[in-house]
């Protein structure tokens, strides 16, 4: 039988251990360079961004993590087991520790990720952070909080964690605990493929850049006007044809995604705790499908592809039953391969469509979303079709006044998915010299898009009445995932923390000061972001 050690005996080793880091040839360099190299620490429990519920800092502790250091996950649980595979490779190659994943109990001090026994503030997405010289606990009563809490700690080491090489350094973690929820359940973000295709792994990249900020859904706008994105087995030549070569914006966004794309795509997702809600736009912004099959037009003839940006020109033809046959094929398929729970069907700038055809429309199409096992999303005109509770309308308008019809599905039980153009949208410029992007909802710095309040800005839709926040990204004039990158960083992290934090932790200062020390992270990770003149660098 094993002698088992004794605690002090333990956190010895493991304090030679750091010892060995520490005195390596990389520390062991010239003074003013161990000065500079010799910990990754710093980084304070208050840094983190989204800013915490709560955070109690004890600075007479800390934790170091080890070469002999493990992630210990939850006994049983195939959800905590791979949060903590996920964390390995966040943290294997920045460290060069080999890091083991295991369900044992370990006494050398490592990271334990843990269902149940935390705060019961913390809901399914809350998680409790635990840091002191034993370890690193997350308690959480989910994946998805195991999921959050891995995201702070990764903040906590500091910006060199996300280097893809070792470096030179040890690794600590500020003593303390942080006990953290989200305001809002959906906190989303948002990529054309329309105006210009993507690709899956430019998709992926994104993902991987959105997660870190716990944004939890991806909203892909798969067909407008200029472009058809996703494969429909019953009408074929939406992608060949509507997704082919000389489609998006100025003929050079050609492509679209298979079903094994999109399911790969479902798939990475889910495994960053990342839900995608899919969008069909209609009964406006259709000419790419019109273009298509000339039956799909009440005259039979079909328009000329489009390629310019202009919008509201277009409608499937309503009193047509071909029409709805077309739509419940493409409704049917795509909830199918579909996992999550929400299904969006566009609605906007339906400027072609009188309102008394979008009524009718939509009264026939949103039951399709039911009978198919989704929830119809839409953007916010879709409320006037008087549409049922079940439905959540998107707000994207940015006028004070706010819409009636919206208000009104309040009213009936509604939730609101918030997105002002003229704060959410991060295709708006960020002033008059930035070269990509639009200026129609005006500029878009970063105090822009922070300073406001999601739970009061629609008239009529109090905070209990909010879903949450969305940050839209439109690709006229985007082309690749550097364009994504910088029109989409620093700001996201903007609706990120309006979308996580509590009202009362929203402060311009605190969260200017803790943004420019996430800037070495977002270098480290090769994202193009936009250094605003408005936030000290650090």
């Amino acid at each position: 039988m094993r002698k088992r050690l004794s605690l002090s005996a333990l956190l010895g080793a493991a304090v030679l251990a750091v010892s060995a880091v520490a005195t390596s040839p990389a520390a062991a360099a010239a003074p003013e360079e161990a000065a500079t190299q010799s910990t990754a620490g710093g980084t304070q429990l208050t840094d983190v961004l989204p800013a915490p519920v709560e955070v109690k800092p004890n600075g007479h502790t800390k934790f170091w993590l080890t070469p002999l250091s493990r992630i210990h996950t939850q006994p049983g649980s195939k959800e905590a087991k791979q949060v903590g595979d996920y964390l390995a490779g966040l943290l294997r190659p920045a460290t060069g520790y080999p890091l083991k994943v295991s369900s044992g109990p370990s006494w050398i001090p490592g990271i334990s990720l843990l269902l149940g026994g935390a705060d019961k503030r913390i809901g399914d997405q809350g998680y409790q952070l635990d840091s002191n010289l034993t370890g690193v606990t997350i308690r959480a009563n989910s994946a998805a909080g195991l999921f959050n809490g891995v995201q702070s700690l990764r903040q906590l080491f500091g910006a060199k964690i996300e280097a893809d090489t070792p470096q030179r350094t040890a690794w600590s973690v500020a003593g303390g605990r942080i006990v953290d929820y989200p305001r809002f359940g959906y906190r989303g973000a948002f990529l054309d493929l329309a105006r210009h295709f993507h690709t899956p792994d430019e998709i992926r990249t994104y993902i991987d850049e959105i997660a870190q900020y716990k944004i939890n859904y991806l909203h892909l706008h798969l067909t407008d006007d200029q472009g058809w994105r996703i494969q429909i087995d019953s009408w074929p030549k939406l992608t060949t044809v509507g997704g082919g070569p000389g489609t998006g914006v100025d003929g050079v966004g050609a492509g679209f995604l298979t079903k094994a794309d999109y399911a790969a795509l479902n798939k990475y997702a889910a495994e960053r705790q990342i839900t995608i809600v899919p969008e069909i736009d209609m009964p406006g912004h259709t000419n790419a499908a019109q273009s298509t099959y000339a039956e799909l037009n009440c005259d039979g003839v079909a328009p000329a592809p489009r390629t310019d940006i202009e919008v509201g020109y277009s409608s499937l033809c309503i009193d047509d039953e071909l029409t709805y046959k077309f739509v419940e094929d493409v409704i049917r398929e795509l909830a199918a391969m579909t996992p999550g729970p929400y299904l969006h069907i566009g609605g906007d700038e339906a400027h072609a469509t009188t309102d008394e055809d979008f009524k009718k429309f939509m009264e026939r199409v949103i039951p399709m979303t039911a009978k198919y096992g989704k929830k119809p999303f839409g953007w916010h005109e879709i409320a006037k079709a008087n549409s049922p509770a079940t439905t959540t309308p998107q707000y994207w308008w940015s006028t004070p006044d706010g819409d009636a019809a919206v208000a009104e599905a309040v009213k009936r039980g509604s939730k609101v998915l918030v997105s002002p153009a003229n704060k959410a949208y991060l295709d708006m410029k960020y002033d008059e010299n930035t070269k990509l992007g639009l200026k129609w909802a005006g500029y878009i710095e970063v105090k822009t898009a922070y300073e406001w309040d999601p739970g009061t800005f629609v008239p009529g839709v109090p905070e209990s009445s909010v879903l949450g926040v969305e940050a839209p990204l439109w690709s006229e004039t985007l082309r690749n995932i550097e364009d994504i990158e910088f029109m989409a960083f620093p700001r996201l992290t903007a609706i990120a923390e309006l979308g996580w934090s509590p009202q009362a932790k929203h402060d311009w200062e605190n969260y200017r000061d803790r943004l420019a020390k996430q800037g070495p992270r977002l270098s480290a990770q090769g994202i193009d972001f936009y250094r605003s003149p408005q936030i000290d660098w650090k």
